[in-house]
């Protein structure tokens, strides 16, 4: 599908195309959808999160799994977020790794009270693991802002996958 194509969409057409790009949260794509005509997808829809307020961005931000977490235990990832996470090795980590996961996801939290995001198909379990022992010496502001950044990254590759 080109980009007129995409622009010619009726909202609710949009909408149930590209609506997953943004972990449980089609709100974002909706709101994306009055934005166009687009000279470029990805900027369309992140102008919108951009303009959401910071409580929904927030939302977006707790709608992710974290990193090797319960969800990927119970296999309730969604097929995007189990296939990234696999893409990384996180569906096959030692048990000293998990445990090393566990602890930094939990530091995270209880730090920022939101899930730690990154754009896992974009580095390995190291990289994962060094980025969060990093991140949790980030101010608050510093990781909202980062991880608005890493899920543009998430929806960039996302958009690629669809193409």
């Amino acid at each position: 599908m080109n980009l007129d194509q995409v622009n010619a969409l009726d909202t609710a057409a949009f909408v149930a195309r590209f609506g997953a790009l943004f972990e449980h949260s089609p709100w974002v794509v909706e709101r994306a959808a009055a934005l166009r005509p687009f000279a470029d997808l990805q900027t369309g829809l992140m102008a919108a999160l951009h303009a959401a307020s910071a409580d929904e961005q927030l939302a977006l931000i707790c709608a992710h799994p974290e990193l090797a977490g319960k969800a990927a235990i119970d296999q309730t990832l969604t097929a995007a977020s189990s296939a990234e996470q696999a893409s990384a090795g996180l569906d096959r980590l030692t048990p000293d790794e998990f445990a090393r996961f566990h602890a930094l996801n939990a530091a995270y939290r209880a730090r920022f009270d939101f899930p730690f995001i990154i754009c896992v198909r974009l580095t390995d379990k190291a990289g994962i693991l060094a980025a969060m022992e990093r991140r949790l010496a980030h101010t608050r502001d510093a990781e909202v802002a980062t991880a608005i950044a890493q899920i543009g990254e998430i929806v960039r590759l996302r958009l690629g996958d669809m193409a």
